[in-house]
């Protein structure tokens, strides 16, 4: 990363490691190049998730809903196309709003959650543009695991009798599984390690490791071929 850059990120993260309120997060907006912003008007900010029934059970921090505003707002400023800068500025929220955020995490554009807060997330995970996650019920994401375009994954259901009777369930994704473009994945799947979910496909109940789900409803349809290769010798690197 270039001098500028570097020097515009070590200015964010510094204010952004001190702990957010309304001023600084001003701040900050101010150092991503946004349109300006008052303290008074960032004081009244109120969020879709905080409107929710989860969000009135377990309310959101100040702190939660600024970090969730700046990760909103960076997608939607001409500065998350220095890729460069913007893995960088997201893996820095990340650290500071997920439950557990591992080293080396990329995000790409367009990634959305709802409850940052309720995300678990590995080393080395990697999650192209368009990923949308429901995280109600909890995710958690192992090592070097890879969710590619539009995926989506849930963790909450309806009652059909009373729309407001909510379950929730986590859902759980192993070590070094891939879930490829447009899969869906339902409340209180588990993701077996080394699984790969095809394109398009529905989960509805747990992928044993090592295989490859497809259709709808998602069924096994062969056993990953691997090679014999296990872990860190396939190669799960997305970006250089």
């Amino acid at each position: 990363m270039g001098k500028i850059l570097n020097k515009k990120f070590e200015e964010i993260k510094g204010i952004i490691d001190k702990g957010l309120n309304a001023k600084s997060t001003v701040e900050v907006l101010k150092a991503l190049d946004a349109p300006p912003y008052t303290r008074e008007l960032i004081e009244e900010l109120e969020l879709y998730s905080e409107l929710l029934p989860l969000g009135r059970e377990h309310p959101f921090t100040p702190e939660q809903r600024y970090l969730h505003f700046l990760w909103d707002t960076f997608d939607k400023l001409p500065l998350c196309l220095f890729i460069n800068f913007a893995i960088l500025f997201r893996r820095l929220i990340a650290e500071h709003l997920f439950k557990r955020c591992g080293t080396g995490f990329i995000a790409e554009e367009n990634f959305r959650f709802n409850f940052g807060q309720n995300i678990e997330i590995g080393d080395s995970a990697f999650f192209n543009r368009n990923v949308y996650i429901d995280s109600k019920g909890g995710v958690a994401i192992g090592n070097y695991v890879a969710l590619t375009e539009d995926v989506r994954i849930f963790t909450h259901t309806h009652s059909e009798a009373s729309h407001i009777t909510r379950e929730y369930r986590p859902v759980v994704i192993k070590d070094y599984a891939k879930v490829y473009t447009g899969a869906v994945i339902l409340p209180g799947v588990t993701i077996g390690e080394q699984a790969i979910v095809a394109s398009h496909a529905m989960v509805t109940a747990d992928v044993p490791p090592n295989t490859v789900v497809a259709g709808m409803p998602a069924k096994v349809i062969r056993e990953r071929k691997t090679e014999g290769r296990a872990g860190e010798d396939l190669d799960h690197l997305w970006l250089y």
